[in-house]
Parts: structure tokens; C-alpha cells; sequence
């Protein structure tokens, strides 16, 4: 079931959907693209929610009760979250209910900065107490900031890793994910969208430039 893991479309969250009525054109134009089951995942940033959890929870509800209410076949919609590496993120109380649709799956993004082994700490902190199953957003994104060996320090994680499908349309960026496929690495997909614009739902792309068996053997988290 071709799935969504990665999408900004709860509107005014984050610097994703603007709008209700914005939302709704996305999700418009991820089903019209085949997406079958979506995954909202607004930022959450630690240090911009004061580690309040709860209250993000409340924001992220709110935005998709307002989303249902303007549409009722949206309500098959699940939430989850792009929750941004921070130093003692794994410490924030409640941090379960971040991860992707009450599974122990957590969306985790790593800082755009050079590599630091304490992103790996958290992530396997993480993973060790809570028993989560980490998946690194866009892992394609680092390469103008990890060395080769660096990147491998991070393949090393006992994680998934989400492609975004922009990178089918970036040929650096695509020959790295395609090896990453050859190799073996667990992997899934997203579109990463944020508006209707320059980062629009793009499973065409995917569909057009991946082929259907790749598209296939994507992880199943649901």
C-alpha cells in the first residue's frame, strides 16, 4: 500500500500548509498521485515547544480536527512526527506519543550541520529505552555535510531510512539512494511536502523515475 511517511500538511504547525483549505488541495493531490495511506508529520523542535510535548500534541490535534471537519473522508489521516536530534531528547517525557501512528516508529531528523557522534547517542538512547525503532528523514540531505566514513557511522544505526522522492530528480542525491537500495538498507518513502508550489506532493516523480518493485520493497511499518 503505497503510503505516505513524511508530509507537512497540517496547516499552520510548521512552515508546511498555510491553510485548511491548502491542506486539503495536497491531500487532493497526493490521493489523485496514489498515495492510499497518509502520515502527517509536523517539526517538532525540543527547544522551540519547551519540551512541552502535550501542548504540541494539542496543536497538532486541533489542526487535524479542523482538516476532518472541512472534509470527513480525511479522517482516515494519521499522525506522527518530524522530530528534530536535540541534545537529551530522549530524556522529554511523553516522547512516545511523537512516534508515527501509535506504532514505536519515530521520524527523527538529524541537525544540518557537520557530523557530531552525539546525533548517534540520542538516536540510540532512543531507541534502547523506549524500544523505538528510528527512522532518519531524507537521509540523502547530509551529503554536503558528512564525510563518506561519517555517513557510514550513521548507516550503521539499527534504523530505517526514509527517502524523500525529490532525490529521484538529483543526480548526486540519486545514486546515492540507489546504492543505499542495492546494499540492502531498510528504507521507505515521502514526499516531504510543504505547500502546492516549489515542495508539492511529488509520488508522480517517484512513480515515473523508480521502478514498481523498488517502489514495492520499501519498508511496512503499518
Amino acid at each position: 500500500m503505497l503510503t505516505e511517511h513524511h508530509c507537512h500538511i497540517l496547516q499552520q504547525i510548521d512552515d508546511g500548509s498555510k491553510s485548511v483549505e491548502m491542506s486539503l488541495e495536497m491531500i487532493k493531490m497526493m490521493r489523485s498521485q496514489g498515495v492510499e495511506r497518509i502520515i502527517a508529520t509536523p517539526h517538532f523542535y525540543a527547544h522551540r515547544e519547551r519540551n512541552d510535548i502535550k501542548a504540541y500534541l494539542a496543536k497538532r490535534q486541533a489542526a487535524y480536527d479542523k482538516i476532518v471537519q472541512a472534509d470527513n473522508s480525511n479522517s482516515d489521516i494519521m499522525l506522527g512526527a518530524e522530530v528534530a536530534i536535540e541534545h537529551g531528547l530522549h530524556s522529554i517525557p511523553d516522547i512516545d506519543k511523537l512516534c508515527l501512528a501509535d506504532t514505536n516508529y519515530i521520524l527523527l531528523e538529524l541537525p544540518y550541520a557537520g557530523f557530531q557522534h552525539w546525533y548517534l547517542d540520542e538516536i540510540t538512547d532512543i531507541s534502547y529505552e523506549y524500544g523505538f525503532t528510528p527512522i532518519i528523514a531524507h537521509i540523502h540531505r547530509y551529503l554536503d555535510y558528512y564525510s563518506k566514513s561519517e555517513y557510514e557511522e550513521v548507516l550503521k544505526l539499527d534504523a530505517i531510512f526514509q527517502i524523500n522522492n525529490e532525490a529521484f530528480g538529483n543526480l548526486k542525491e540519486k545514486r546515492f539512494v540507489k546504492n543505499l537500495i542495492k546494499e540492502g538498507y531498510p528504507y521507505l518513502f515521502g514526499s516531504d511536502a510543504h505547500n502546492l508550489t516549489d515542495r508539492k506532493p511529488n509520488w508522480d516523480l517517484l512513480k515515473k523515475k523508480v521502478k514498481a518493485n523498488v517502489i514495492d520493497g520499501a519498508e511496512v511499518i503499518l
